[in-house]
């Protein structure tokens, strides 16, 4: 998908006529909202990799198994995580007439290796988000509420509806359109996610899973819906080319979470509704729209002390540690596939030889 905020790197900066032709033809696009003391060696060795994505969730309902739970979360991790940078999510119009909460890739927080946005959007008919390319990276679209249909220059077309994911991988080349598929306001979260230098032109594939196919879970007031890695010894059958994590936790009050993440990896959360204490028992409850970047660690601690219950989605992944270029919707590792990248859509090659003579359908 592609934001309004990403033409202007479609901007010509000479009088090439590709340039002023693309940058013609994508400004038609009108598109579109997506545009990172040691414990003895026993204790060391009970910690296994066999294990290090097991959930431990306990709720308190006493002082004592309070104390108990707390001991036990001491124990969890040898290098909890806290959180390091906290980010209001705040509205925004993007593409035909959607609105998005951005969190990665604004400013801020340009990009959280290897993710490289974040939104959360809300589209009613008759805005949407018209036909666009992307090449060297992935996209999650997980909807929250409501249905979006896909289609693309290859003929693949499908409808998600709330709790389903899509998972594409645009490789070398996609053009697509995700429009509303029906009234009312359509919901949902859109991650990006960066494809190393040797995947960036691998042949397009999907990934789609409906809500009744995602792997679930449930503990001690905690439930999890896994779109992506492990917890509770379930593990999603979606295959992350870049190694990821990605999970849907919804909280009970009074319920807490010890969470092991791979501590080579970046991590975030982002609160979709409730709020939370995250990190440290101690800390300031975060609310909505927050997204919340985790320092190292190998876990995450997460408390509802609230009366109402808490849903985050908490999202991992491995470092690429590659340069990272970006314009609009390509993403590659150096100015010069950029440039490749533009002209391979503007001569339709490359993985963009559909791309001249197609346009869906309303």
């Amino acid at each position: 998908m592609m934001t309004r905020s990403m033409m202007k790197f479609f901007s010509p900066s000479s009088s090439s006529a590709i340039y002023t032709t693309l940058s013609s033809r994508l400004a038609r696009i009108n598109a579109t909202r997506h545009t990172p003391p040691p414990p003895p060696k026993s204790s060391r060795a009970a910690r296994s990799l066999t294990s290090f994505l097991l959930i431990r969730a306990t709720m308190s309902s006493s002082s004592s198994s309070s104390d108990a739970v707390a001991a036990a979360a001491a124990a969890t991790f040898e290098k909890p995580r806290t959180v390091v940078k906290k980010l209001l999510a705040e509205s925004q119009p993007e593409g035909d007439g959607a609105t998005v909460r951005r969190s990665i890739g604004r400013y801020e927080l340009r990009n959280l290796d290897p993710f490289l946005m974040l939104d959360e959007f809300s589209v009613s008919k008759p805005a949407g988000f018209p036909d666009h390319p992307h090449r060297g990276f992935e996209t999650v679209t997980y909807m929250l509420e409501g249905a979006f249909t896909h289609q693309d220059f290859a003929g693949h077309k499908g409808t998600i509806g709330t709790g389903d994911v899509q998972w594409m991988t645009a490789g070398r080349g996609i053009v697509h359109s995700e429009m509303p598929a029906a009234d009312g306001v359509q919901k949902g979260l859109q991650l990006w996610i960066n494809l190393s230098s040797k995947d960036k032109m691998i042949e397009p594939r999907y990934q789609e899973l409906m809500s009744k196919d995602i792997s679930c879970a449930e503990k001690d007031g905690v439930e999890v819906k896994i779109i992506a890695g492990e917890a509770f010894g379930v593990r999603s059958p979606v295959y992350t080319r870049t190694p990821t994590m990605y999970m849907d936790f919804t909280m009970q009050p009074g319920s807490q979470l010890h969470q092991p993440i791979p501590e080579a990896w970046n991590a975030f959360v982002y609160i979709i509704d409730g709020e939370g204490v995250f990190g440290r028992e101690k800390a300031s409850p975060a609310t909505a729209h927050h997204c919340l970047v985790l320092g190292p660690g190998d876990g995450l601690s997460v408390w509802n002390k609230s009366g109402e219950p808490l849903r985050f989605a908490l999202v991992g992944g491995q470092p690429l540690n590659e340069p990272v270029v970006q314009h609009g919707p390509f993403v590659m590792n150096t100015r010069a596939e950029i440039q490749q990248a533009m002209e391979d859509y503007y001569y339709g090659r490359n993985g963009f030889e559909k791309a001249r003579h197609w346009s869906s359908t309303a």
